[in-house]
C-alpha cells in the first residue's frame, strides 16, 4: 500500500479515498465479480455474447448486458458488430483490460491457494 504521503500528493481524481474522485468510480465499477469473471472469461479470447453467457456461470442476461457495456465505457473491451442477420456480436479485452486481467489472474490465484485456509475459518466462525 502507499504511504500516506503518496496518497496525499494524488490528484484528486486519482486518490481512491475520496468519494468524488474518478479513480473510486472507475474501482467501483471493474471490482463486483460480474466484471472480474468476464474479465477472466474473455482473457485473451474474443467471444460472442451466447458464449460469454455459458462462460460466466450464473450471470443473468441483464447483468452480462450491464457489465459488458461498463467494461467498454471504460475502454477496457471492445464490443465488435458484424452486419450480419442476425446481428453478430463479439467482445475483446483492450490493451487495459489485458493490463486488469494480469490482476484478476493474481486474485484468481490467491483465491486457489488460500481456498482451504478460508473455508477452515469460515467453519470454525460458523460453529460459534
Amino acid at each position: 500500500m502507499a504511504t500516506k504521503q503518496l496518497l496525499n500528493d494524488l490528484p484528486a481524481d486519482a486518490d481512491l479515498r475520496r468519494a468524488d474522485s474518478l479513480a473510486r468510480e472507475i474501482f467501483s465499477d471493474v471490482a463486483n465479480k460480474w466484471a472480474l469473471l468476464i474479465i477472466e472469461a474473455l482473457g485473451e479470447r474474443t467471444l460472442r455474447f451466447s458464449e460469454l453467457r455459458d462462460e460466466v456461470e450464473g450471470i443473468s442476461h441483464k447483468m452480462l448486458t450491464q457489465n459488458l457495456r461498463m467494461l467498454e465505457r471504460n475502454g477496457l473491451a471492445d464490443r465488435k458488430v458484424h452486419p450480419t442477420v442476425p446481428p453478430r456480436v463479439e467482445y475483446t479485452l483492450t490493451e487495459p483490460g489485458r493490463a486488469l486481467r494480469t490482476t484478476v489472474d493474481a486474485i484468481c490465484g490467491w483465491t486457489h491457494q488460500y481456498l482451504g485456509h478460508i473455508e477452515g475459518a469460515r467453519g470454525r466462525f460458523d460453529a460459534d
